[in-house]
């Protein structure tokens, strides 16, 4: 065993200092840990739903009017398209069906109008009646990857708006074709949450009619070009708004809270929103400007002078804490389609309580069961030192769940468990194998480097196919599947290690300490 290079000596030794940090950090108290110096990390394992309590809501994502809100900017594309081409139609609609329909005026340019069509719209099918009625229909293709895209688009954003609220660890997962899954550990009353991910926060910033106003129109019908909308919750006042959005939300770049004096919101646009942001207030100074949220006017403040650099401020009969809602929501973006909350569930501390104690007494049970079994059939040196290693195994675990910022949750505690019950397997691979050359005459020495070298294909076959198992777990599993994977694949990771490199140092080191020609008790 004097044959061991000092690189991987340090290697081990270093890998051993930094695991032991990560894990040991987790018996420590609080007071032991602030007092330590600010450089070294201090990422404690995050507890899951099951572990600490908390909120879990599920969501849906709202998908009934998306198809429909596509459809309307096709018309757009549409109506510009024709006008280039000098294509001459009326009854341009969208049906219930999601099919845009319109009317040709001569039916004889009825295969010139399907062909440009579908050159410009591959995702939709074009068809053509005898009588010069086109119809445009979505294919099965894209409205899958519309609502694919609209869901995924959805999570991400409420990753955003929980992330700018600073809740701890939320967990999010998408189940079915349309619904989410959020976990909150720690948060047992989510009313704000609900409140925050129940706004669609779609901005936009449009023009009111320059001398109508909805008191003076005619039947209570909006114009062409304009729509009627009402102002915040609350208010009375409804404004007739151009349909045209001169500024859009998706143009935001930062938002935030002023509460000197009125509460109210400050933002800021990137190049493009700050440039027409000018370009409207120079053209229509003395007018009013509606900032408009999900369809409601928040305020329509008359455009004074021209606004330049991109920055501005949202103000309304805002609480402080309204305020910050709707920077936390202009932050993160708007959702791509409504969220409705299906079921909502809290899980009390108490029980996550009683789940940490009975994983804790069974893994001790384990480590307890493994010492015991180890002393008695491999002796007091290997039988301790593959006992020191599955200390080391816990440790490593512990720090390496910290270390990638992972959640523990009761199926991880199990996936602990059974590691530490896989973590000897090695040890005892490698131990047989030294005994069969010993048996077979070899001497101790050569018997204990051949009994590491010869037993690594094998140690290596197995895990290996576990780890491959505990990837497909992870792939295609739910929450608290991942969390079982998650630490069974690390525990099967650590264990390849404590018993290939860190046992063997262990079983160098007495060799150095008794002499080269000690026999080895196994």
């Amino acid at each position: 065993m004097h044959y061991i290079k000092r690189w991987r000596v340090i290697t081990v030794f270093l890998i051993c200092l930094v695991g032991s940090w990560y894990g040991l950090q987790h018996f420590l108290p609080s007071r032991a840990l602030n007092a330590l110096p600010n450089f070294l990390p201090r990422e404690k394992v995050s507890l899951g739903l099951d572990l600490q309590g908390g909120s879990s809501i599920l969501l849906e994502v709202d998908l009934k009017n998306l198809l429909r809100d596509s459809m309307t900017s096709v018309l757009d594309d549409i109506r510009r398209i024709f006008r280039k081409e000098r294509f001459r139609y009326f009854g341009l609609k969208i049906d219930r069906g999601n099919k845009i329909r319109l009317q040709l005026h001569d039916a004889s340019q009825g295969e010139a109008v399907v062909e440009t069509l579908k050159k410009n719209f591959h995702q939709m099918n074009v068809s053509k009646t005898d009588n010069g009625e086109v119809i445009l229909e979505p294919t099965d293709g894209y409205i899958t990857e519309k609502q694919e895209s609209t869901v995924s688009q959805a999570i991400e954003i409420i990753r955003r708006r929980i992330d700018e609220m600073g809740t701890k660890e939320p967990s999010l997962q998408r189940q079915g074709k349309t619904r989410i899954l959020l976990q909150l550990p720690g948060v047992n009353e989510p009313s704000q949450v609900k409140n925050i991910l129940g706004q669609t926060a779609k901005l936009s910033f449009q023009l009111l009619h320059a001398t109508l106003t909805p008191q003076t129109i005619t039947g209570n019908r909006a114009p062409t070009g304009y729509t009627l909308l009402p102002g915040m919750d609350g208010e009375a006042t409804s404004y007739l708004v151009k349909n045209k959005v001169e500024v859009s939300g998706e143009m935001l770049t930062n938002a935030g809270v002023d509460s000197q004096g009125e509460a109210k919101v400050t933002f800021s646009l990137d190049a493009t929103g700050a440039r027409k942001f000018a370009e409207v207030t120079q053209k229509n100074i003395g007018r009013p400007f509606a900032i408009i949220l999900d369809e409601k006017v928040v305020s329509a403040p008359v455009i004074q002078s021209v606004i330049p650099g991109g920055r501005g401020e949202i103000t309304g009969r805002f609480t402080l804490q309204e305020a910050r809602n709707l920077a936390i929501l202009l932050r993160a973006g708007a959702l791509p389609a409504p969220l409705r909350v299906l079921e909502e569930k809290t899980v009390g501390p108490e029980l996550g309580s009683d789940s940490i104690k009975a994983g804790q007494t069974a893994i001790l049970f384990s480590i307890v069961a493994i010492f015991v079994f180890m002393f008695l059939f491999y002796g007091a040196l290997f039988g301790n030192i593959a006992n020191i290693c599955l200390i080391f195994n816990l440790i490593f675990l512990l720090g390496g769940i910290s270390f990638l910022g992972a959640t523990l949750t009761l199926p991880g505690l199990a996936g602990i468990a059974l590691t530490l019950g896989m973590a000897v397997d090695a040890n005892i691979l490698i131990f047989e194998r030294i005994r069969e050359e010993i048996r077979d005459g070899m001497p101790p020495l050569s018997a204990l480097s051949a009994g590491y070298d010869r037993a690594i294909a094998t140690i290596l076959d197995s895990n290996i196919t576990t780890l491959i198992g505990a990837a497909l777990l992870y792939q295609f599993g739910n929450g608290p599947v991942r969390g079982f994977a998650v630490t069974l694949a690390l525990g099967i990771i650590i264990s390849m290690f404590t018993a290939i490199s860190l046992s063997r140092l262990l079983i160098h080191l007495w060799v150095k300490i008794r002499g080269p020609q000690t026999t080895l008790p196994i």
